[in-house]
């Protein structure tokens, strides 16, 4: 839950941000897309990052299953609010998306330490 937190508070600083510059300067959408998409994928290895550190193991396991409650609640938001289904390329983004944030949950438990077990 820590994770998935983590990655919707980054989302709406990062959202407001943008949206004052596409409001406020010359900026177009397309010219800042791969800024954006960048800023995704490192939100959401954060958000992987985070859920491993507080697990202490099974790193793969939180990071897998917080970038897949990411992708759903962003599902559910598109199918409920605009009546439509995630497009392939949408999917995509979302498979490297939940890949990231496993990865983010790999380094996160080994950088906490994990559970250290005696012999």
């Amino acid at each position: 839950m820590y994770g998935l937190i983590t990655i919707f508070m980054f989302a709406v600083a990062i959202s407001f941000v943008f949206s004052l510059l596409l409001r406020f300067t010359s900026l177009q959408e397309s010219s800042i897309a791969w800024i954006i998409l960048t800023l995704s994928f490192l939100t959401l290895f954060i958000g992987g990052f985070v859920s491993g550190g507080k697990g202490k193991e099974k790193g793969w396991v939180l990071g897998a299953t917080t970038g897949g409650a990411y992708t759903l609640v962003i599902f559910l938001f598109q199918y409920l609010g605009n009546d439509s289904l995630f497009t392939l390329h949408q999917m995509l983004f979302h498979l490297g998306f939940i890949g990231v944030a496993t990865l983010g949950g790999i380094i996160g438990v080994n950088m906490s330490g994990g559970n250290v077990k005696k012999a």
